[in-house]
């Protein structure tokens, strides 16, 4: 059995046991709901109704097109986007908006997705990531030592950002987040901006920085392929909702939701094949005014009747097909 598979159970949920106390988990997301308004506009619910597990040293994936809700959510973890309904639990304790001096003590660090505008430019790198370790009141690691844990020379904390390679200001973004000793790091699309070639080097160097420190990682990322090889498990978002969430070697053998399905078809294949198919058409609906019923219902090819009228439970798949009979 691989080390990925040891930390998850037979049924897809993290392997978090607690001993006498029972499972624990270090992120617990529940019937989420974050809106976002504006004057003279309806609500729009970018998150709605989500629920989630991060276990200690797990990595998770969080996949889905683009505006389906994956990078609010993220925000909301943190602390960044006010919660409207349900709620964030992080090692046992609610989280909720918090000023910046406060949200350093969290014990969450997000990397995003742009390095560049993520970092100031006008200090050097090493100042920067000496300001996580002053928060995590570390007087014994160096800026130069969590650049040489993320690859980089040690002289490179001297230089600025604009003296970077974007796979290397993101490697300097990884930095600054483990100096504040995180114990649950969330990747916000933190490769979509790199070239192919830095890609699969920095998700692969996140997820074995946050299992040997025993931190969770959710990763957010439209690479299916890239978060096949990294996370224990996979969550399928769509439209604010998570349809489908198990282990990752058995989301990818047996997709069960037809949204997931559809997903790992699309996957650019060498022969120039990879796209949404014909039977899944359309854009995700706008999250403003959302299908009734099942929000899929409209792109699936499989459609009832009761897809239409009314919303599935959630299970591991919120899909009528999969619903206990």
């Amino acid at each position: 059995m691989s080390e990925r598979s040891e930390r998850t159970s037979e049924h897809g949920s993290p392997a978090h046991s607690a001993g006498e106390g029972g499972p624990v988990s270090l992120l617990t997301i529940d019937d989420l709901v974050v809106e976002h308004r504006s004057p003279g506009r309806p609500a729009v619910r970018a998150v709605a109704g989500a629920s989630l597990q991060v276990a200690p040293g797990e990595v998770v994936g969080l996949v889905g097109e683009s505006g389906c809700g994956k990078s609010t959510l993220a925000r909301a973890v943190c602390g960044l986007n006010p919660i409207t309904e349900g709620s964030i639990l992080f090692d046992g304790q609610p989280v909720t908006p918090l000023g910046l001096r406060r949200r350093k003590l969290t014990g969450i660090q997000m990397v995003f997705q742009d390095p560049y505008t993520s970092l100031n430019p006008r200090r050097r790198v090493g100042d920067q990531i000496a300001d996580g370790l002053r928060t995590a009141r570390d007087t014994v690691t160096t800026p130069a030592d969590l650049l040489e844990r993320v690859g980089l020379p040690r002289d490179f904390a001297e230089r600025h950002p604009h003296e970077f390679s974007g796979g290397q200001r993101q490697r300097v973004a990884i930095a600054r987040a483990l100096a504040a000793r995180p114990r649950l790091l969330i990747g916000d699309e933190p490769i979509s901006a790199l070239d192919a070639s830095a890609q699969s080097q920095v998700a692969t160097l996140m997820r074995d920085l946050a299992v040997r420190s025993g931190a969770g990682l959710l990763f957010i990322s439209h690479d299916l392929s890239v978060v096949r090889v990294i996370a224990d498990r996979i969550a399928v978002m769509y439209l604010g909702k998570i349809v489908e969430v198990g282990r990752t070697e058995e989301v990818w053998a047996e997709p069960r939701h037809p949204y997931t399905q559809a997903l790992l078809k699309a996957i650019p294949r060498p022969d120039g094949m990879g796209v949404l198919p014909a039977e899944l058409p359309g854009d995700v609906p706008d999250p403003a005014n959302p299908p009734e019923g099942c929000r899929f219902h409209p792109r699936c090819p499989f459609v009832m009747d009761v897809c239409r009228v009314k919303e599935p439970g959630f299970g591991p798949v919120a899909c009528w097909l999969h619903e206990p009979k």
